[in-house]
């Protein structure tokens, strides 16, 4: 099936609202940055990409492994971080040389959908602060451009 950038943009809206929760991945009920993701990929593609196993919230520091990245590049096709735009995932460190460990969808260039803890899901700018995090951008397979 082929999905446009609107598809994905309108499925991660729908999640506006959903409360955080850790390792949680149901819309409405609750959710995490992962979990966001994950929705929205069962939502387009009718289940999850792999079974995700339990995590702490100090997941990354703890193994030093870029787990999320190696996640993405199985399931995502990457593409050029400056070149992200509407229904592309971006991933984030939040600092120099640590795990990357969050990740949003763009609704557009300049916007994210995201989960953070302490807050529901929700549509931010990608300010200067996140540009400056993000390391890396992918698009969801079957997208027509």
């Amino acid at each position: 099936m082929i999905y446009s950038r609107d598809d994905i943009v309108a499925e991660s809206r729908r999640w506006l609202g959903t409360p955080y929760h850790h390792q949680a991945s149901l819309l409405g009920v609750g959710a995490d940055c992962l979990g966001l993701v994950r929705g929205v990929w069962r939502a387009l593609y009718g289940a999850d990409a792999e079974s995700v196993p339990a995590y702490s919230r100090d997941w990354a520091e703890a193994t030093g492994a870029e787990t999320m990245l190696a996640a993405a590049r199985r399931h995502l096709h990457e593409i050029d971080r400056t070149a992200a735009t509407r229904g592309d995932v971006v991933i984030f460190r939040y600092r120099p040389r640590a795990v990357a460990k969050h990740v949003g969808i763009l609704t557009d260039p300049a916007h994210m959908i995201h989960a953070i803890e302490g807050a529901a899901v929700g549509e931010v700018p990608l300010g200067t602060w996140w540009r400056r995090h993000m390391v890396a951008a992918f698009s969801f397979p079957g997208i027509e451009s």
